[in-house]
């Protein structure tokens, strides 16, 4: 059961990230991209990841996204017209989506020639032991993160205050 509803939410994965690459309007794309992070964050629940998938839905389908929408909405995309400059791209992707799929069936050989001998840890995914590792094992990594984190709001801060004052100095000259 658990093999055929990973087989279903792979296939609406795949599906949905076709429709978000044959979308020619930019929004569609990106509310079909919405539904690969779905899919991806269910199939994160069947591997035992609970935290893993909330954190896919929450930071990629809610943030992200909201911030992907906003921009095209506030770019306000037209119609575009067709792009003859690259139409040689169309080879370059069937030949490297045939390298991925190559690879695809070389992994799930290895995979399933491989013994099950040593079973994976239930409790891999689990918040208690991702906040476990975080803040014992990995408490440098985590604080340099949040150290660049907060040099990126401060940048952005700094930068939209001067692009702000800047602006108002032009239309005082006005």
């Amino acid at each position: 059961m658990v093999s055929l509803l990973f087989f279903v939410l792979a296939g609406l994965a795949i599906a949905c990230s076709i429709l978000m690459v044959y979308h020619k309007n930019p929004l569609y794309s990106a509310i079909s991209l919405i539904g690969v992070f779905i899919a991806l964050a269910c199939i994160y629940l069947l591997l035992a990841a609970p935290f893993i998938a909330v954190t896919q839905v929450l930071v990629y389908a809610g943030a992200i996204m909201v911030l992907v929408i906003f921009v095209i909405m506030l770019l306000n995309l037209e119609e575009d017209k067709p792009l003859t400059r690259l139409r040689y791209l169309y080879l370059v992707g069937i030949v490297l989506g045939l390298a991925l799929f190559l690879q695809t069936l070389f992994i799930y050989q290895a995979v399933k020639s491989v013994s099950r001998s040593a079973p994976a840890e239930a409790t891999a995914g689990l918040t208690m032991n991702i906040g476990r590792a975080m803040f014992t094992e990995y408490l440098l990594p985590v604080e340099i993160v949040g150290v660049l984190l907060l040099m990126a709001i401060v940048g952005a801060m700094i930068l939209s205050r001067k692009n702000g004052q800047f602006q108002s100095e032009e239309k005082k000259e006005d």
